[in-house]
């Protein structure tokens, strides 16, 4: 698992590691929305169908 490469790379006692793995998740989730999100978003997924089909009723 990645975990505990992650684990065992990350410098530091129990309680810095905790903290330093909450600092690259922040990071990561903020580099998704800001970045990837957006792209996806604009380049990959159609445009949204804005129109709106109002046929009379009968």
């Amino acid at each position: 698992m990645i975990f505990p490469f992650v684990w065992r790379i990350l410098p530091g006692p129990a309680a810095l590691k905790v903290i330093e793995l909450l600092v690259v998740l922040t990071a990561i989730v903020w580099v998704l929305f800001t970045f990837v999100f957006p792209w996806v978003a604009a380049d990959i997924l159609p445009p949204p169908d804005g129109t709106v089909d109002v046929s009379p009723s009968p």
